[in-house]
């Protein structure tokens, strides 16, 4: 009887016993289950999330379509910039420290897409002397922004504008439109003239032969905007074909060989800083209150004509006439610096 009841209740203990393994392995089971699949769900999500916004403003760094074009037609066309990798690293370099900016282009070439793409977010303006040209090119490239611009210079007369550099009327600096220098170009739209440029390229127009405009008009007037920036900076002026003596002779004398910063090739480039000096009044662009200082009024004697004729010489390059003048000059510089007369 005692060997049954002890069976009985070792049969017993067995019995609860894998009911309790049993158990346990569900449980565990269960859990694993369910651990499983919250990772599935939390995979999912984050997959979700990156997904769910493919534009994603704050995240992205998209590449813009202007410079995506400039891309895709630099790596499919076979024609190159007429400047070399190392003339056009001059001005990479000047861009990658000031753009955005504002950036004039005379001429309107292979390597516009490049300009404005280096450039981008700033304006780069393209002044371009044929009409035909321009059609095709932003037919092509409709970002770009151009203006067609006529020259009323022949490159045969070069050796008689050269002259030019002596006259009183070519020194002064004023706004492009009021200079009565011959070379200044007076054509373009307003805000050619109103915009302060940080960068001038000067790449055009065509100057290989006796009878095309030449760029003796367009380096002249690359200079006179520089010097007549009302905002006190300074512009970075390029000039493109030096190795031929139109390039050389008037970018020198026009744009000073003490500014000239570097050369690499057949490219020169200039700093050129503002030399606009009013004594009192408003600029009109930007509707600031502008004051300076005149010097006191005396005898215009024999010291002060040498003192003329001496700063005149040391001064050459500035384009700028001494303070001390004749009294007619001054008289004529002072009306024309401070007053302005509306018809």
């Amino acid at each position: 009887m005692r060997n049954k009841s002890h069976s009985f209740i070792k049969t017993k203990l067995i019995v609860i016993f894998c009911s309790i393994l049993v158990l346990i392995i569900f449980v565990l089971k269960r859990t694993s289950i369910s651990s499983s699949s919250s990772n599935s769900v939390s995979h999912s999500t984050t997959r979700e999330k990156h997904y769910q916004n493919p534009k994603c403003p704050q995240q992205c760094t998209k590449l813009p379509t202007s410079l995506s074009d400039a891309l895709v037609h630099y790596v499919t066309t076979e024609i190159t910039p007429q400047q070399t990798f190392s003339e056009v690293s001059v001005s990479k370099r000047v861009l990658d420290k000031k753009s955005p900016c504002n950036f004039l282009v005379f001429g309107l070439g292979h390597d516009s897409l490049m300009w404005a793409s280096l450039n981008h977010g700033g304006r780069t303006l393209f002044l371009e002397e044929d009409k035909a040209w321009i059609e095709t090119v932003t037919k092509k490239f409709p970002n770009l922004e151009s203006y067609h611009v006529v020259y009323d210079t022949k490159l045969k007369d070069s050796i008689k504008l050269i002259e030019l550099e002596k006259t009183e009327d070519c020194k002064s600096v004023s706004d492009p439109r009021d200079s009565k220098c011959a070379l200044s170009l007076k054509g373009f739209p307003a805000d050619v003239y109103e915009t302060q440029w940080d960068l001038i390229m000067v790449d055009a127009p065509t100057g290989y032969h006796d009878e095309a405009p030449g760029r003796m008009s367009a380096i002249y007037t690359a200079g006179l905007l520089a010097r007549n920036r009302f905002d006190g900076g300074e512009t970075d002026v390029f000039v493109h074909d030096v190795n031929r003596p139109v390039e050389d002779e008037f970018s020198a004398t026009f744009l000073c060989r003490g500014y000239l910063k570097e050369q690499e090739g057949r490219l020169r480039h200039f700093t050129i800083p503002s030399h606009r000096t009013r004594s009192v009044g408003v600029v009109d662009v930007s509707k600031e209150l502008v004051c300076g200082i005149i010097d006191y009024l005396g005898e215009f004697n024999f010291r002060k004509m040498a003192e003329w004729s001496l700063k005149t010489f040391l001064m050459v390059c500035n384009k700028v006439d001494p303070t001390v003048k004749p009294p007619g000059s001054y008289m004529n510089r002072l009306i024309e610096t401070n007053f302005k007369v509306e018809s």
